[in-house]
């Protein structure tokens, strides 16, 4: 199975790992993932400003080169799959938004939302399965417990995601699961960790990241995995020293469970 893929900026500099385990991961489930050539910036975050076009031209330039080149784009970083997500809906759902995107890049063969987009979890999923994940794994992780964190990138808006229920989600504790692994449900493991909030209110930002790291650490987890860059660091960044849990990335624990990695397998 063939894939176009979104890699996105933050994973070609401060969550390499995130990248780099998903990469071996794929190549030993038989999947290849090929990085788009010319791919730039999703924005990080997706406008909701109906005539805000000119930020979201690179996910629909992405969008249209795997249409090209015949493959459904896959994502890794919950940001830039919810921009990108979103961006296409807008393109296939907004006639007036399509039209003035369209205008903006004159491009030969318009684009309206052809493409279909997953994230590298739905690929897991729906194109490997679970059951099957489970048979590939050579190092399970039996006895850990592990708490997963969605955050709010992932799940919402929902009728546009539609990866899972945002507010009773499965997908990363089935995850786990296969892996061999305890997944840990915790209240906090679907909200916002303050991410966005950091730069004007560090305040909040801490005080949700607390929140989070408090309510797994009380149900017992060994650690917390996510799909997002900013999630990982806000958790790590904004949390005490004392009493914090590993946060690391969910392609990291997939790779130790594979035995595809050296560098996993001591995580």
């Amino acid at each position: 199975m063939i894939y176009s893929y979104y890699p996105g900026c933050t994973l070609k500099n401060k969550a390499q790992e995130l990248d780099r385990c998903a990469r071996l991961s794929a190549q030993a489930l038989g999947i290849t993932l090929e990085e788009l050539p010319e791919w730039q910036c999703c924005g990080g975050a997706y406008s909701m400003a109906t005539d805000e076009i000119a930020s979201k031209l690179a996910c629909v330039r992405a969008l249209k080169d795997a249409r090209t080149r015949g493959h459904d784009l896959v994502t890794l970083c919950s940001a830039c799959h919810n921009v990108i997500k979103q961006t296409n809906h807008a393109m296939a759902e907004d006639a007036d938004f399509a039209l003035r995107a369209n205008n903006y890049m004159a491009p030969e063969a318009e684009y309206h939302g052809e493409t279909k987009v997953i994230h590298y979890l739905e690929m897991l999923r729906d194109t490997v399965g679970f059951d099957k994940l489970a048979q590939k794994v050579t190092h399970p992780l039996t006895g850990k417990r592990i708490a997963a964190y969605y955050g709010c990138l992932l799940l919402r808006p929902g009728k546009v995601m539609q990866m899972d229920d945002p507010e009773n989600p499965r997908i990363l504790e089935d995850f786990i699961r296969a892996l061999g692994a305890s997944p840990v449900l915790y209240p906090y493991r679907n909200e916002c960790c303050g991410g966005y909030a950091t730069l004007e209110d560090k305040a909040l930002a801490q005080k949700k990241s607390d929140t989070v790291m408090t309510s797994a650490r009380e149900a017992e987890a060994d650690c917390i995995i996510t799909a997002c860059p900013l999630c990982q660091y806000n958790l790590m960044k904004n949390t005490p020293e004392a009493g914090r849990l590993p946060v690391i990335y969910f392609t990291e624990l997939l790779a130790q469970a594979l035995g595809v990695d050296e560098e996993a397998k001591r995580a």
